[in-house]
């Protein structure tokens, strides 16, 4: 197994790590969650950049990068639920858009054609990021906190964090629907020939 192929796998794990820093209550643990959903995220940057630089490019990579992806996203979205920091029908909304495009490509493949990844995509993809890593920072600050009063210094009271995460929550569900919706009418002769 190639070095890029190692990342994605090792982001299911962080994914697992990531879930049970969520739900197990110790010291700091949404802090922890943080820490694995950025490396996480990390991992699918780099996994890209070096199998592309390093023509390491394989079918298991093709497959398992976009499953990993939506894997690592869909399972933070659906743990804050239980966690009541988003809305359930925000996080169907997302789940859903990433069923329907994962369907849409699985058809097209059937028919031997490739989906490129659009730009609305990505945007999407940034913006959930950013809005999972906005959350996760304004509940884990308190942690900081109490950190800052051991060693007698201390920390900003964070109340911009919640804005931040509000606005990235909305502005991740509005692109989510926007690029799905786009990529689904764009790409509509794959589905609707079969009608």
């Amino acid at each position: 197994m190639n070095l890029p192929n190692k990342l994605t796998v090792s982001r299911l794990a962080l994914t697992v790590f990531l879930l049970l820093a969520l739900f197990i209550d110790f010291p700091f643990h949404f802090t922890v969650a943080l820490v694995f959903f950025v490396a996480a995220s990390l991992t699918d940057l780099f996994d890209g950049i070096i199998a592309r630089r390093r023509n390491l490019i394989t079918a298991f990579g093709k497959l398992m990068d976009p499953l990993a992806d939506k894997v690592l996203i869909c399972s933070a979205f659906i743990a804050f639920i239980e966690l009541e920091w988003m809305a359930a029908w925000m996080v169907i909304l997302i789940v859903a858009r990433e069923l329907a495009i994962t369907g849409l490509r699985l058809l097209a493949a059937s028919k031997n054609l490739v989906l490129a990844a659009e730009r609305q995509g990505k945007n999407k993809t940034i913006s959930q990021i950013t809005a999972i890593i906005a959350l996760l920072v304004t509940h884990s600050h308190a942690d900081w906190g109490k950190v800052g009063q051991l060693f007698a210094f201390e920390i900003a009271d964070h109340a911009w964090a919640w804005w931040v995460a509000e606005i990235s929550k909305w502005v991740a569900v509005a692109l989510t629907a926007l690029s799905g919706f786009l990529y689904l009418w764009k790409n509509r002769d794959v589905y609707l020939n079969d009608c």
